[in-house]
């Protein structure tokens, strides 16, 4: 994803604060956007030290964490960008420093190295769901009315904004996974060299692989249907390098699939809670052969193995029913309440950070990338606007 025409290189990369307005402007003296997009290891840089750029790239590459723009400091910061989107917003992916965005009736494309101009790349199709994988140049998503799952290649939306492959223009911008529709959730888990994708379907659990040249797409792998539960939420683990198994939430609690025998079973129950649960999160934790989870759901947490063995007993617990749970790189989880943000110990569960709000608002988590948490509130008449929250080490915090 490499354009030479871009009016700027990365010596003339600079970010600066609205503070006043609560808006985030960077790079503001280009309009331009930066779609030569390094990977996430690449675009990330670490804490104190410049982007070195690699030698074989050309155009500009952007630092996500630039390091020349405040003093180091230990209160966090949220901002919000200046685009009110129309429409309510779904998802959200960093391609590069960029931000691909997706709502109830479109896709867009939100310039982080510019100005905050936002880009429309494709209207009335609904996005429910997207990860961006740029070593596969591929967008997926859960979309349209029928809630197929396509992947939509990078290059195809690149040239959508830059208009110069005229190679690219000609081939077809997107390909389906399978036959499928209904889609519900996806997971993408990353094992070793191989890239799987977990899907929930309304009564069934799909599990594809990619098959990398010359098929360069998701092949089928294993499905299992006339599930006893309907998926609602779904997760893959490979348990000590060896067996895999689906792991899925539903209205009744967690269960499991043996994706080798393919036999399901119940993993949790929360019997202690009358009619129907809403599950949150699926959390494989680290440094445990992917053999538990934290499974979260209405305003709890339980740590339990994947076989259903309670493994703490300690509970986590919410200060409110989060609308929005998420896990972070950083081993932590964030639960999105109206009233306050809380950010936790996937460990523990124990309290590590609260975010206040002045109003009380519906939010949602979009993404996150090293410290930097996207987030999308939603208002009256259904319309959204963007924000994002740099972690520091104190983090009880009011916005």
């Amino acid at each position: 994803l490499q354009d030479q025409n871009l009016p700027f290189g990365p010596n003339e990369l600079r970010a600066s604060w609205d503070t006043n307005l609560g808006t985030i402007t960077e790079n503001a003296s280009h309009s331009a956007p930066s779609l030569d997009i390094c990977p996430p290891a690449c675009a990330a840089g670490s804490k104190g030290e410049p982007l070195k750029r690699e030698s074989h790239r050309k155009g500009s590459v952007v630092n996500v964490n630039p390091t020349n723009i405040r003093p180091q400091s230990d209160t966090p910061e949220i901002r919000k960008y200046k685009k009110k989107f129309n429409a309510e917003v779904l998802c959200a992916g960093l391609w590069g420093v960029n931000l691909l965005v997706g709502t109830e009736n479109g896709l867009w494309l939100l310039d982080r190295s510019g100005q905050g101009k936002v880009y429309s790349l494709i209207s009335r199709r609904r996005f429910q769901q997207m990860d961006v994988l740029e070593g596969l140049n591929v967008l997926i998503t859960i979309s349209g009315k029928k809630n197929k799952l396509r992947l939509y290649y990078l290059s195809w939306l690149r040239n959508k904004i830059l208009h110069n492959d005229p190679e690219v223009e000609k081939r077809l911008g997107w390909t389906s996974v399978g036959d499928l529709e209904g889609c519900v959730h996806y997971k993408v888990v990353r094992y070793e060299k191989i890239k799987f994708l977990v899907i929930a379907l309304k009564n069934a659990v799909e599990v594809y692989a990619w098959a990398p040249k010359p098929y360069h797409k998701f092949m089928a792998f294993k499905s299992f249907r006339a599930l006893p539960q309907k998926p609602l939420s779904v997760d893959l683990t490979v348990e000590e390098g060896q067996r895999l198994k689906v792991i899925y939430g539903s209205v009744s609690g967690f269960h499991a699939i043996d994706v080798d025998s393919g036999t399901p079973y119940d993993l949790y129950l929360p019997t202690h809670i009358q009619g129907s649960i809403r599950p949150h999160a699926v959390i494989i934790l680290p440094n445990k052969a992917g053999t538990e989870v934290l499974v979260c759901y209405e305003d709890e947490g339980v740590y339990i193995d994947t076989f259903g063995r309670i493994t703490k007993d300690t509970v986590l617990q919410w200060g409110e029913m989060p609308t929005s749970v998420a896990y972070l790189q950083s081993n932590q989880v964030m639960g999105w309440g109206e009233k306050a943000i809380e950010l936790r110990s996937a460990n523990t569960g124990s309290l590590e950070g609260v975010f206040m709000h002045k109003k009380a608002k519906k939010l949602k988590f979009l993404c996150e990338r090293n410290d930097k948490v996207f987030f999308a509130s939603v208002q009256s008449g259904g319309s959204s606007q963007i924000y994002f929250m740099t972690l520091g080490q104190n983090s009880l915090f009011s916005w």
